[in-house]
């Protein structure tokens, strides 16, 4: 399973830590009742969403407890994990009984979700707690990241659709466009409500374009909304 270390960053001091890992209860039942990944399965998910909690509090410094939870929903489930699993090819490496291997169990997302939190069980055994976040870090960080943006795209334009909704007026309609090489490209976005070109913005990736002009669009509404002072 040498290509599965790599995968992971991390060589196991005890092989059979890992071989447990893989191996499915399926198998096991085909194998003088071996012992299965289950229990290893149980302790990782409870260390999978330690380490996910810890990462995103010290990742995101400045959000607050309802997006905290939010993001770290984003990536610990059982679609999210099998993604993540299907990533360094767990599949390729599970134990299957005769079963599962006909319906193509290695690619399921409850076998993958169940074995990746296997893996990381496997691993916070062999090499402790930092050892284990590391792993969770390299494979669901960038996840992480992914999952972030996407939730600060969706704050920004649902305040906005809220406050046009508020206004009597129609959803808010983003047009963008895009300037570079492919490389290096720069979005921009702009937001108009009703005709009117509320806001307009910029950013590397499409949605964090839609996000700057839905945000300039919400400051805008508010100082027009705004009581003047004095």
């Amino acid at each position: 399973m040498h290509d599965l270390t790599t995968h992971i960053g991390y060589a196991f001091t005890d092989a059979s830590l890992l071989d447990q890992a893989m191996s499915h209860r399926s198998w096991c039942a085909e194998h003088d009742n071996a012992a299965s990944n289950e229990r290893l399965e149980f302790l990782g998910d409870a260390v999978v969403g330690w380490a996910v909690a810890e990462l995103v509090y010290r990742s995101y410094p400045d959000l607050p407890e309802g997006q905290l939870t939010n993001l770290r929903k984003a990536v610990v489930n059982a679609i999210a994990l099998a993604e993540a699993a299907r990533s360094i090819d767990l599949g390729l490496h599970l134990k299957l009984g005769r079963g599962e291997q006909s319906t193509a169990g290695q690619d399921k997302p409850s076998i993958l979700s169940d074995a990746f939190e296997a893996l990381v069980g496997a691993v916070f055994l062999d090499g402790g707690a930092g050892a284990a976040a590391s792993v969770v870090a390299r494979l669901l960080g960038p996840r992480l990241d992914v999952a972030h943006e996407q939730l600060a795209v969706l704050d920004e334009k649902s305040r906005l659709q809220e406050l046009v909704a508020a206004r009597g007026e129609g959803a808010p309609l983003y047009t963008v466009r895009s300037d570079g090489p492919d490389h290096a490209q720069r979005f921009f976005a702009t937001a108009v409500v009703e005709g009117v070109v509320l806001g307009t913005g910029e950013g590397s990736s499409k949605k964090a374009a839609e996000r700057a002009a839905a945000a300039e669009a919400c400051e805008r509404i508010a100082v027009v909304e705004s009581p003047v002072s004095g």
